[in-house]
């Protein structure tokens, strides 16, 4: 037995498992549903885990209590929050460039992406703690909450600042939320049904990866696109007001049947109860890992405008105290901190560490060239914005039906490997070959080829993360799995936003100052930092086709980083174990 194998036990998968291939959880002949009246005898009460914290109780005890009827409602309340969010993101995604030009830094895209990314990482190990120790619906409503703040500040911003600081609200709310929809999600489905769960939450993609775009060019060409998010503060309350009214309903059925006991604590002040969430949360650790990656990641964007460049004092300062503070969050996690960041336990099971690095390497991948994938299609391929957004949105379209057939296979077969060994090498090609395609002059139709071939392997692959981790703890240990797993992907995409930066400082911008003809060099920041400039000059004038050339020039770079990268993927082949999700069980009640 190897090192990795003992972690089973730590997980509880022997507790978990049952040889005889039988469902021990499913509890409808010792709890009707319908009788909200009737006693709850020893052996349901014993079905919510009694060593787990109070969320993963509390949601134990609805799906034990909730008809099939609130099930149903809660997948399709969360179909509709998705469906939200597609909308918000598309149309955030496509008015973006134009809302940062308004201050000429269309060339800071990559540095917003870093900060956010770095925010987000964060975020997702404190908010995991909420969803465990407060419950699912407070962790939802907090996230519901944050993210309608950032999209009000978005629509009012008046300066880049402000901006800035809107959109890490925006962002860290929205995945905040859409990572609680997925811990919720895994809550309610059984694990070998759970990538056909995945695959119909996110359905909603493929409808608004084709309206989305639309609806930011209606913005844009009407009340602007400050409405674009404005219309969000609005439509956000009213959908995930339901959902979490429909878990704080049934959870309040529980309680009142006897199944969630509420535990008698001492009352604290104000002091005791600040102190324990600083220490629960991990505050200090938190606050260390997004500051460190914060710091150090941003001069690779910022560099090149620096007064001297790299040996700029303030470049070389904030890149030595960034590694410095992450350096202080290594050592405060493994000596000081009472309750760390990370769940060691977690983190040296094989299969765990082979899906986060999975998805470290694809976000970086894929961070690599994507931040201005719309804009090059805009500039290069004189697309006007719902149309390259649709281009833009091919993953989306295409991974929202393969979705589908990926976690058909993994309910039929219960295996989920053999999925990652065709998508990985298929990725690693489609990438490559967008190299070639990505350039000016090249048709349209070889750039679609080369989204469809990148969204079939991506589809392939990355429903297979989720549910081979999940597959690898134990329900208690859901919402930390999914956060340690959406923590690893946001640093990946902040260290490919900052790879993508460095790339575009050091190309795009040096090559427009060294082609633009001389007449056009005073414009130089402008069309370097405004997306409108760049679009103003004439299909076929010497100043467009020196930008569109420029942009082939840095995407080439950035697509043939990004497939280096990715090829490091098929490590991983050798780390993730071949679960058999039929014989594993995680989940109790009335689960899909």
């Amino acid at each position: 037995m190897t090192p990795f194998d003992s972690i089973k036990s730590t997980f509880g998968r022997n507790k978990s498992s049952n040889n005889s291939g039988e469902d021990p959880v499913q509890v409808s002949t010792v709890v009707d549903p319908k009788d909200e009246e009737s006693p709850v005898d020893e052996v349901a009460r014993n079905n919510v885990a009694e060593d787990a914290q109070h969320g993963v109780q509390a949601v134990e005890a609805t799906t034990l209590v909730w008809s099939k009827g609130s099930l149903a409602a809660a997948f399709v309340l969360m179909w509709c929050v998705y469906l939200v969010n597609g909308f918000q993101s598309n149309v955030g995604g496509t008015l973006q460039p134009y809302a940062v030009s308004e201050w000429n830094a269309h060339s800071m895209i990559t540095v917003i992406s870093v900060v956010t990314n770095c925010m987000m990482a964060a975020v997702y190990i404190p908010l995991s703690k909420i969803l465990d120790v407060w419950g699912r619906a407070e962790g939802f409503l907090l996230m519901a909450a944050l993210a309608t703040t950032g999209m009000g500040l978005m629509a009012g911003s008046g300066n880049l600042a402000t901006y800035c600081v809107a959109n890490v609200f925006w962002q860290v709310g929205w995945s905040g939320l859409i990572y609680s929809i997925d811990v919720i999600t895994a809550d309610s489905t059984k694990l070998h049904n759970r990538g056909l769960a995945y695959a119909f939450t996110s359905s909603p993609y493929m409808i608004t990866a084709f309206a989305g775009p639309k609806s930011a060019e209606a913005f844009l060409n009407g009340p602007g696109w400050r409405w674009g998010f404005g219309a969000f503060t609005i439509i956000l309350p009213v959908v995930a007001a339901p959902m979490y009214l429909l878990l704080k309903w049934n959870l309040h059925k529980a309680k009142k049947r006897g199944l969630l006991v509420a535990k008698h604590t001492e009352s604290q002040s104000i002091l005791q109860t600040l102190k324990w969430g600083f220490i629960e949360f991990d505050i200090a650790g938190s606050f260390l890992f997004a500051a460190g990656l914060i710091i150090f990641l941003v001069p690779f964007n910022i560099a090149e405008s620096a007064p001297q460049g790299w040996r700029t004092p303030y470049i070389i300062a904030m890149i030595v105290v960034g590694f410095v503070l992450l350096v202080l969050f290594g050592l405060w996690e493994r000596f000081v901190a009472p309750v760390p960041f990370f769940k060691y336990d977690l983190l040296v099971d094989r299969t765990v560490l082979g899906v986060c690095l999975l998805d470290f390497i694809y976000m970086i991948a894929y961070s690599c060239w994507a931040g201005y994938f719309s804009s090059f299609l805009q500039v290069v391929n004189n697309l006007p914005p719902s149309e390259a957004g649709w281009i833009d949105n091919t993953f989306t379209i295409v991974s929202g039906v393969l979705l589908f057939l990926v976690g058909w296979s993994m309910s039929k077969t219960g295996r989920f490997k053999w999925l990652l060994v065709v998508g990985i090498p298929l990725y690693v090609f489609s990438q490559g070959l967008m190299i070639h395609f990505r350039q000016p002059g090249q048709s349209i139709g070889y750039l679609i080829m080369c989204e469809v071939l990148i969204s079939i392997a991506g589809a392939t692959f990355i429903l297979c993360m989720q549910v081979g981790l999940l597959a690898a703890v134990d329900h208690q240990y859901v919402a930390t799995g999914l956060a340690v797993l959406s923590v690893t992907g946001s640093v990946g995409g902040a260290v490919g936003s900052s790879i993508s930066g460095a790339i575009w400082t050091n190309t795009f911008q040096a090559k427009l100052a060294d082609w633009l003809p001389a007449d056009a060099l005073d414009n130089l920041d402008y069309i370097a930092g405004d997306l409108s400039t760049q679009l103003s000059y004439p299909v076929g004038s010497e100043v467009r086709k020196v930008i569109q050339r420029a942009y082939g020039y840095g995407q080439a770079r950035m697509l043939g980083v990004g497939t280096g990268v990715m090829a490091l993927a098929f490590v991983t082949l050798f780390m993730i174990r071949n679960y058999d999700l039929r014989k594993m069980h995680q989940t109790k009640g009335t689960v899909f």
